[in-house]
């Protein structure tokens, strides 16, 4: 017989939330053993007529196991199986009654059904069937030997065990699906994380594509019209512009060729131009026609075009947060440049606060979230090299501030 125990030294229930269910095992494990070690005693000797020593050694053999059964069913099986089947032959030597079962008397029927319980919490389904069998054979086999007939009482013993064994088994395997599904939500929601920050970061890196491809196409044009534009320029200065044309147009090939990987057939809409500050005012605008004012303090401050993008991604993904959880709230948009702060550093301030949402008659649009939105813009402000700050607020409503870095030697 296969046993998974050998893996698993644990008390039964050892995994149960309450304290209770966890002592369980061991309060009806002693009360069993402490119950029927003295009735299996008194009955062996006073009804069957056995003498007192070997009463006594079958008695302990058939009780207790039972708190073994406890952290190792499959061995306190052996044992208990064993000692039912001796005891059976043992009282084959003595005349006793033929009113009184045999081959198994009552209290060792009760242990075993008890131990059955407790194999099929614990053992897989082919030990379990093995274990059936096993005490089948030994019944019916006995059967044979019975001093004074074999009838149906005769297979009590494997008919409650059998009914034990999969009743424990049924549970066992309950118990088994919950936990799979347990983990399986865990990592699901692991991976749904995961796959949210790949995305984010495809995402940027289009976005980012089209910030810097502006910039190359700047520096090639420049380059090439440098001969024209700029009279009587040496031979070797001239030179020293085609290379540097050059080197900007295979590097604007190399970045294509990257963005056709990071593009799916559903990125059709991210071939205009990326957005930034100015059209942060029309974002808020479109907001507050559909949950109610917003307050919205513009910036007129001139910022690198990737900070502008993560600007107004950030304020995108805060409204949208406003809309799906607290619609009708009231909401502030803040951008500002405050003056350097003592490390040095322009820095571009964006601040979304929103209050509680009223009631009634507006409510959630979703009750819970998974807080995958966020991960985009802490995504985005660790490329910038920047600071995000979120969290609920006393009254119930929610901030996101960003420290966006303005000058390029801040990015890291």
């Amino acid at each position: 017989m296969t046993s998974v125990e050998e893996g698993r030294p644990r008390a039964l229930l050892a995994g149960a939330s309450r304290r209770w269910v966890r002592l369980l095992p061991w309060a009806v494990a002693f009360v069993l053993s402490v119950a029927l070690l003295p009735t299996t005693i008194v009955v062996l000797t006073a009804d069957y007529g056995l003498g007192a020593g070997l009463a006594s050694a079958l008695a302990v053999a058939q009780a207790a196991p039972l708190l073994l059964a406890v952290v190792r069913p499959l061995r306190a099986w052996y044992v208990v199986f064993a000692a039912d089947v001796a005891g059976a032959l043992a009282l084959l030597t003595v005349d006793f009654e033929a009113r009184l079962p045999w081959p198994f008397p009552p209290m060792g029927i009760v242990g075993y059904i008890g131990l059955c319980l407790a194999l099929g919490l614990r053992e897989r389904r082919r030990t379990l069937l093995l274990v059936w069998l096993a005490t089948a054979a030994a019944n019916v086999g006995l059967g044979f030997a019975a001093p004074h007939g074999f009838g149906a009482k005769g297979l009590l013993l494997t008919i409650l065990g059998g009914v034990a064994l999969l009743l424990g088994g049924v549970l066992r395997e309950r118990q088994e699906v919950q936990r799979r599904l347990a983990e399986q939500e865990t990592i699901s929601e692991a991976e749904r994380g995961r796959r949210t920050l790949l995305e984010e970061r495809a995402r940027i890196a289009r976005e980012l594509h089209d910030v810097v491809a502006h910039h190359m196409s700047v520096i090639t044009v420049q380059a090439d019209t440098a001969e024209y534009r700029l009279a009587a320029l040496p031979p070797n200065v001239r030179e020293e512009f085609t290379s540097i044309a050059a080197t900007a147009r295979e590097s604007l090939g190399e970045m294509r060729r990257l963005l056709g990987v990071l593009r799916n057939e559903e990125a059709h809409g991210e071939l205009v131009p990326q957005p930034g500050l100015p059209q942060i005012a029309q974002l808020v605008e479109a907001t507050a026609r559909t949950v109610g004012p917003v307050e919205f303090t513009p910036c007129d401050a001139e910022v690198p075009e990737a900070v502008g993008l993560s600007a107004y991604r950030i304020v995108q993904e805060a409204l949208a947060n406003v809309v799906r959880h607290a619609p009708g709230a009231a909401t502030r948009v803040s951008l500002s440049v405050p003056e350097p702060v003592a490390d040095g550093g322009d820095r571009l301030t964006v601040l979304v606060v929103n209050g509680p949402p009223p009631k009634p008659p507006a409510a959630p649009l979703e009750v819970g979230g998974t807080g995958h939105g966020l991960v985009g813009m802490r995504e985005r402000v660790r490329i910038i090299g920047g600071t995000l700050d979120v969290g609920p607020l006393p009254d119930g409503g929610f901030r996101i501030a960003a420290q966006l870095p303005l000058t390029e030697e801040d990015f890291t």
